[in-house]
Parts: structure tokens; C-alpha cells; sequence
């Protein structure tokens, strides 16, 4: 099994985003709508009951999607993203933890763990000289130094943030609730942040790479020799 290449590697390949975005987002709204409508499935299908709560069948089905995801990710592209990869496993460990102990308290804890990881991950990263945002995102922005290091500070503190937006969630307010702004809480603030990212990349973006510099001049021999 191989992990992804580093952001800056020339023979990378780039996955298709609208593919990446179903893939990770895929479970994540099978988790929303099996918790949502799990007492009716569990009703048509009384089998299901073993489960018990919806949140339980929901649970189980967000481990199998995401092991789904995954799998399609490899067979795709032969590797594994590191942030998927690391989301994929903390998923699997809290939600057995979930339906073994029947208690929701993990798998409400996941994205308080990821986010933490992420977070620490990119700020300790950054104070050992290493702009890791690069990985997390799989895409090989190019900017100079000033940008990498004020790109990932933000990055770094947005995850600590939605860390603790998940704590204060899960831990005041209904499950039903806290799966909803799961799903569609936390993907619009990543989106602003995102945005809001823009004028920095424009700010700090290098030049393009050399390889039209290079074909540029070729063609201008053949001209010349075209007039003579």
C-alpha cells in the first residue's frame, strides 16, 4: 500500500475533485440520513433492530461507507491520501468502540480527536521548520515561505477551532442535532474559510513553473528560420 506523494512531486497525479469531494463526503451523508430515518429502516427491517438506536445503525454504516471510500480511492489512484487515511482510521476505532460499549460518547468524540490531530499536527509541523498543509489538502499550492507558514498557522488554528465547536455541540445539545451540524455545519464554515484563503494564495503565489518558458523559445528558431 502506498501513501500519497509528496505536494510537490511531478509525477503526481491529481485525483478529480468533484470524485474526491463525493468520496469523502459520501459518508458523511449516509451517517445524516440512516441517523435521521434509522427507526424506519429499523422497522421495515427488523433485522436491523440488532443495532438498537438509529445513531448505532448509523455508526455502522458510516464505517462500512467509509471503508467503501477508501478502497475506491486506492483502486483509483493506487495510493492513499493521508488525511482520508487518518479520518478513515479513527472512524473505524471510535465506532467499534460505539457499537461494542453502545455508548455514542465516541463516536460524538471522533472529530474532536481528528481536528486536535490535524491541528497540532500542522503547528508543531510549522515549529520544526515544515509546512505540512500541503498533505492535508492533497494540492500543491506554490507559494513562497511567507505563505506556506501563514497558510498553515490558519489551517492549524481553523481545526483546533472546529475541535471545539464539536466539544460544545455534542456535549449541550441533542444527537439528532449534533449529526446535522456534522454534516451540514462544519462543511459551510470550511468553505468560507476556505475562500476567505484566497487573497493570501494571490498574495504569495510563485510564478508559474519554467515548463512554458521552455516551450516558448523553441518555437521562435523555427520562425526564424521559416523567414530566412
Amino acid at each position: 500500500m502506498k501513501l500519497e506523494k509528496a505536494p510537490n512531486d511531478p509525477t503526481r497525479k491529481a485525483q478529480n475533485p468533484l470524485l474526491k469531494l463525493g468520496l469523502e463526503l459520501g459518508p458523511l451523508i449516509l451517517f445524516f440520513f440512516v441517523n435521521s430515518r434509522g427507526q424506519s429502516l429499523i422497522d421495515a427491517v427488523p433485522a436491523l433492530g440488532v443495532f438498537g438506536q438509529p445513531i448505532f445503525l448509523a455508526t455502522a454504516v458510516f464505517m462500512a461507507a467509509m471503508i467503501v471510500a477508501l478502497t475506491a480511492s486506492w483502486l483509483m489512484t493506487r495510493r492513499l491520501a493521508i488525511m482520508p487515511l487518518v479520518t478513515g482510521a479513527v472512524v473505524l476505532v471510535f465506532g467499534t468502540l460505539t457499537l461494542i460499549l453502545q455508548d455514542d460518547t465516541f463516536i460524538k468524540m471522533k472529530p474532536t480527536i481528528v481536528n486536535v490531530l490535524f491541528g497540532a499536527t500542522l503547528l508543531i509541523g510549522l515549529a520544526f521548520g515544515k509546512s505540512l498543509v500541503g498533505y492535508v489538502f492533497e494540492d500543491a499550492f506554490r507559494l513562497d515561505a511567507a505563505g506556506w507558514k501563514k497558510l498553515t498557522i490558519r489551517w492549524g488554528l481553523f481545526f483546533l477551532l472546529l475541535a471545539v465547536l464539536n466539544e460544545v455541540v455534542w456535549r449541550t445539545q441533542t444527537t439528532d442535532f449534533w449529526v446535522a451540524f456534522k454534516v451540514w455545519g462544519i462543511l459551510p464554515l470550511t468553505l468560507v474559510f476556505s475562500a476567505l484563503q484566497l487573497p493570501l494564495l494571490m498574495r504569495h503565489a510563485l510564478p508559474e513553473s519554467n515548463e512554458q518558458a521552455t516551450e516558448e523559445p523553441t518555437d521562435r528558431p523555427d520562425e526564424g528560420k521559416a523567414r530566412g
